[in-house]
């Protein structure tokens, strides 16, 4: 008989149901809340103790014999004849945190994985095509996914059946792990060639249906067509009273909102130019006054569980804190508004206080959970975040002069930030009751109507604000801090790489700079190999900085760092970051290009122990390694005269057209590379001394002007690297002795400029003759 496991998800409890019919697998994923793990003194020490991934620690004290991802587990797997239980999450997932403690910390659901099954454990965020692989079985038997994934192998690594958590034991209808792990024990033992030949069907399938890839001589789909067809789709799901592009929960999707802001750049004069800006701005502006942002000490948390961005998934992501970064500065660019700048200075005062490392690298997470303030061994979620109106009360007693009544602080505070006596989050945002009492602050009024309300002026409720947000935020630091992820990924480093870079050269300000260029050097010392020539995917805090197994860079490693360094040059105009960036091209190309179809692979395609050769098609809550790959081939092929960039950028948008034509809205960001390449990259030419007042301030004119389709160089006495590649930079020269701009296009110039406002005037004409051309 053929078991198979239908997992259905109930939306209040965030707990999978487990069905046994005789029907194809179906497994979806849950939602996050909870609690975290037990403080027992470790009992058990299994290998994962000779780890660095916080994630695989966290599990090296599970009565659990688990193996890293590796030959180990395989050779035992195929010399033992056993089935592997492949489980897969990330240090700061909830339920990933919910099934160690309920499953693999139980001592006979440790003994029956250990003897029955070779049990290996990976951290997603270190092996990305490990779960990629197995997440595409998952979401194709099953239409959802999650983390921590649970997926059981052949020997020879090939998927048989998945699902995401599973309780430990029965409770009524809903079959724990214990029978599951039964089940298949059962099936293995009476009934493998059905298991096996349904998993070979699956994954033959998945091989096709995967697939990306060019016809001989294709070419892009037209981009103006895909653009419109993207943004048309934004509208249909763009949420018009809070922003964003669904009711709850809410993702801030920067790829989302860049999109937008590069369509209004060459749709200005159009309705649907106009609204695209507006649907961008609102979203942000939205996000940034809702509980998803931290008022008290910055960044922003990954996710909202309702429709307004009140309450979060507490956990704060470096990627999204990179991203968002961007998407802010841009904002500022487009509308001038100081406020945008200044979350975006606020996010990456987040980032430099508690996820930068000495060494110049950037921390992966902090968790959701930590405990409670006020005492308790179970960690609850946003605990380290959340206010009681007590609380607030206790910290700011003085009455306000010059108010009406006996107004204190705490009344302006409370009132500005929506803190209710009785907390402030509703109970179906809070299904297992961690939030009762507490308040997630929320900008529920202006200054100008919180001091309307009190009859003070609008600069004494801001100052009145700042400091109680001051003060907050030292109150918390004497909090139980959350998990902190402590790995450095190649990838994540490059995004915030290009947020510092972005975010400094717009701002004009020194110490970002120097903070961009401080990564830069990080990630050339610690995860680069130049005796391999390959990029390393991650290191950890400590005195060396080193991985006891060296894994090898991915596709979005070196697309993500190319790109950071890319940004790195066009901020600080030093060559060599953009000669890094040349080579490490080259490197991206040899390791992951294809070449029948176009596009890249991405992992390396040589190795056998990953069985899809998969190609993202998709820009979620990272952009798609492809689509940042186009971007970066488009950038280098202007910074260098390579035809041949140009020609494989082309080529991988081809492989995509059927994807960009059908729904680019699952490819924002590659419809922003296949913009750029109809519009034609201009190339604006400085010629000045880099550290030169007149170069600084002709810079500033263009860093002050949102120009996504444009590369930036500087030709000063000292440059050999950009001329002997593009020779026409050598006929370009200042005029008078003083710093002069030239902004050309296939190197036809417009007239020199010398007058930092007429280059600014220059600049908006040709971004807004952009659409007639």
């Amino acid at each position: 008989m053929k078991i198979y496991f239908v997992f259905l998800t109930n939306r209040d409890s965030n707990y999978s149901y487990v069905f046994f019919v005789s029907s194809p697998t179906v497994f979806m994923s849950m939602a996050s809340g909870g609690e975290g793990p037990s403080s027992t003194p470790p009992q058990h020490t299994n290998r994962l103790a000779k780890e660095r991934s916080p994630y695989l620690l966290q599990h090296a004290h599970n009565p659990v014999d688990w193996y890293p991802w590796g030959q180990d587990a395989f050779d035992k797997a195929k010399n033992e004849d056993k089935p592997i239980f492949l489980s897969v999450g990330y240090s700061t997932c909830h339920w990933c945190h919910v099934m160690e403690r309920e499953s693999f910390e139980d001592e006979e659901l440790g003994r029956i994985l250990s003897d029955n099954f070779v049990c290996i454990k990976v951290d997603r965020e270190e092996r990305p095509d490990v779960d990629k692989v197995y997440m595409n079985f998952v979401q194709a038997t099953s239409g959802g996914g999650g983390w921590p994934m649970s997926v059981w192998l052949t020997p020879d690594l090939r998927p048989f059946i998945g699902g995401t958590y599973f309780p430990p034991r029965d409770h009524g209808r809903r079959p724990g792990l214990k029978t599951v792990l039964t089940r298949i024990m059962e099936q293995w033992q009476n009934n493998r060639p059905a298991l096996e030949s349904s998993g070979d069907r699956i994954l033959e399938a998945l091989k096709k249906g995967t697939t990306v890839a060019a016809s001989p001589g294709q070419s892009p789909p037209l981009a103006t067509g895909v653009a419109d067809r993207c943004f048309q789709q934004l509208a249909h799901s763009y949420e018009e009273e809070y922003g964003g592009f669904r009711d709850a929960p809410k993702f801030p999707t920067p790829v989302n909102l860049m999109f937008l802001m590069s369509y209004w750049s060459v749709n200005r004069s159009t309705s649907e130019g106009v609204e695209a800006l507006q649907m961008a701005l609102h979203t942000l502006r939205m996000m940034a006054l809702g509980g998803i942002h931290d008022h008290v000490a910055q960044g922003f948390h990954r996710y909202s569980t309702d429709s307004s961005w009140h309450v979060p998934h507490f956990e704060k992501m470096l990627y999204d804190q990179a991203q968002l970064a961007v998407a802010y500065i841009t904002a500022s660019q487009v509308s001038g508004e100081q406020r945008f700048a200044e979350v975006a200075e606020d996010i990456l005062r987040y980032v430099s206080r508690d996820l930068s490392d000495k060494s110049g690298g950037f921390y992966s997470a902090e968790d959701a959970d930590s405990l409670p303030a006020s005492g308790g061994r179970e960690k609850r979620e946003g605990a380290f975040c959340v206010w009681t109106a007590s609380e607030v009360r206790e910290l700011f007693p003085d009455v306000v002069e010059g108010t009406t009544g006996t107004s204190t602080q705490a009344d302006i505070f409370m009132h500005h930030y929506g803190v209710k006596e009785q907390g402030n989050v509703a109970p179906e945002q809070d299904p297992h009751g961690e939030l009762q009492g507490q308040n997630v602050l929320i900008v529920r009024y202006s200054a100008e109507l919180t001091a309307a309300r009190f009859g003070v002026s609008v600069e004494k409720v801001n100052e009145l604000l700042a400091s109680a947000r001051t003060k907050m935020a030292e109150v918390r630091t004497s909090r139980p801090r959350p998990h902190l992820d402590t790995k450095m990924l190649a990838s994540w480093n490059g995004l915030m790489l290009s947020a510092y870079a972005r975010v400094g050269a717009v701002l004009g300000d020194k110490a970002l700079l120097e903070r961009a260029v401080q990564a830069g050097a990080f990630l050339q010392e610690h995860l680069w190999d130049g005796e391999r020539q390959t990029i390393l995917r991650s290191c950890y805090r400590g005195e060396q900085m080193e991985v006891s197994t060296p894994i090898s860079g991915f596709l979005d490693d070196y697309a993500f760092v190319i790109c950071g360094l890319l940004d790195l040059y066009e901020a600080t105009l030093q060559t060599e970051w953009l000669q890094w960036a040349e080579e490490l091209q080259l490197r991206q190309d040899a390791l992951f290009w294809d070449d029948q179809g176009g596009g890249y692979f991405c992992s390396d395609p040589s190795d056998s122990t990953v069985l899809l050769r998969l190609k993202e098609d998709q820009d979620g809550a990272e952009p798609s390694a492809n689509s940042v790959s186009a971007s970066n081939l488009l950038r280098l092929s202007h910074f260098t005269g390579r035809q041949d960039w140009l020609q494989r950028s082309q080529q991988l948008l081809a492989a995509f057209s059927d994807r960009l034509t059908k729904v680019p809205i699952a490819l924002p960001e590659m419809v922003r590379s296949l913009m750029a390449q109809h519009y034609t990259l201009k190339q604006i030419v400085i010629c000045g001394q880099r550290d030169a007042p007149d170069t600084t301030s002709l810079l500033a004119a263009v860093n002050s002007v949102f120009l996504p389709h444009k590369v930036l160089m500087l030709v000063d006495s000292d440059e050999s690297f950009l001329c002997q590649r593009l020779p026409a930079l050598s006929s370009m020269s200042q005029l008078g002795g003083v710093a002069t701009a030239y902004v050309c296009q296939d190197f036809t110039c417009s007239l020199p400029v010398t007058d930092p406002q007429e280059l600014r005037r220059l600049l908006l004409d040709v971004t807004a003759e952009t659409k007639t051309e």
